[in-house]
This record gives structure tokens, sequence and C-alpha cells, in this order.
């Protein structure tokens, strides 16, 4: 079984797959590795000068999946509720008083 010869054209298309493969393949290993950048310099995209030192074991992830405890409050009464709610008004009503500003220009506020 032999081999028929390429085309240049197929030559250079062949050459230019395996080139872009390779480089792929380098960035690859190069993102995977861990820590890489610790030891680059600065002016080529280092960590900069007085940067903290990695701590040796990584830190916990927090535990997102934990059912929450149950709550210790009871859920607010319809009577309670409406009281909270009318407190609430008053006290937008009371800051929004003292808080309001006499209309002025732009220029002059």
């Amino acid at each position: 079984m032999a081999l028929k010869p390429l085309s240049p054209q197929s030559f250079v298309a062949t050459c230019t797959r395996l080139a872009v493969f390779l480089a792929g393949a380098t960035l690859l290993v190069a993102c995977a590795s861990d820590r890489v950048v610790d030891h680059l310099p600065t002016a080529v995209g280092g960590l900069p000068e007085g940067t903290p030192a990695r701590p040796e074991t990584p830190g916990e992830y927090p535990a997102v999946n934990n059912a929450s405890p149950p709550r210790e409050a009871a859920v607010l009464t319809s009577e309670e509720q409406k009281k909270l709610e009318d407190e609430l008004v008053a006290a937008r009503a009371r800051t929004a008083g003292a808080t309001a500003k006499p209309a002025g220009s732009a220029r002059n506020p």
C-alpha cells in the first residue's frame, strides 16, 4: 500500500491544522497547570510585587446545598402585618418630609 504524494496546497493545509492543534494543546496544558503565574515576572503577566502568597490548602467551599435550619420566629398574623406596614408607611413619610429639598435648577441646587 503506497501513499500518494500530497499536493502543495494539501501539505500547507495539513501543516496549518497540525500547528493549530499543537498551539491549542500547548495553551490547554498551560492553562490547566496550577500556580504557573506565580513564577512569571510582572512584565509578562505575572503577579505584581507585594502580592501575598497563596495558602497551602485551598479554602472550603460554602455549603450551598445544605438545608437551612427552621426559623425560630412564627409567621406574622394579618393584624401584626397591618401594624408593621402602617409603621413603615409612617417612617417613610417622616423620612421623605425630612429629606425633601426645594426644587432648584441644575445650576442652583
